[in-house]
């Protein structure tokens, strides 16, 4: 079995694509997974194994992102010029032109059943992974991190309504994805 250390060096990986994400920038986010690490050697004791050892670590560096994200705000990072357009194609696929759904959405089946199994949570990264960096980054920033609308606008010079648009595609390419690779229905 694996020692602590061991298990916390075979996490890197992911917590460093996860704060590449978020920061924009090679070297906050081996910050953040640097501090993260550090701050899980210093007291492994937190731990106690009541969660998986994935979700205590990705905790600590959500909160090590948001400090980075607070403190470096001053600086700017270029936006993604081909998100938009590709957003549009899918709101084409999904909607009719008076608004509604060009087909009705699948039947998920029991939500709260779906929602425990760990392969679910294993999908639903890798379509979170699949997103345009920018969109990838504002759910993230919103849904993951749980900043705030005015906190997420300001970071990334949105205006409100901008940021609903944005997070309404997210959202809208994570249902696909998700009724593709999960729930095994294809959106027509």
């Amino acid at each position: 079995m694996p020692t602590f250390e061991e298990q916390l060096v075979e996490h890197r990986v992911y917590l460093m694509r996860f704060a590449r994400l978020q920061l924009r920038n090679d070297a906050w986010a081996e910050d953040a997974v640097s501090e993260t690490l550090l701050a899980a050697l210093s007291k492994p004791q937190s731990f106690g194994n009541r969660s998986q050892l994935k979700t205590w670590l990705v905790g600590i560096l959500k909160h090590k992102v948001i400090d980075l994200i607070r403190s470096n705000s001053r600086e700017v990072s270029a936006p993604d010029p081909g998100s938009d357009d590709e957003a549009d194609e899918l709101d084409k696929l999904a909607f009719k032109a008076d608004g509604h759904f060009a087909s009705p959405p699948s039947d998920w089946g029991d939500p709260h059943q779906t929602l425990q199994q760990r392969q679910f949570f294993q999908v639903l990264d890798a379509c979170v992974e699949r997103l345009p960096p920018a969109l990838g980054r504002l759910f993230l920033m919103r849904e993951w991190l749980e900043l705030s609308c005015d906190e997420v606008c300001k970071e990334l010079a949105l205006t409100p309504t901008n940021l609903y648009v944005q997070l309404h595609r997210a959202r809208l390419r994570l249902r696909e994805c998700l009724t593709i690779n999960w729930f095994g229905k294809h959106v027509s």
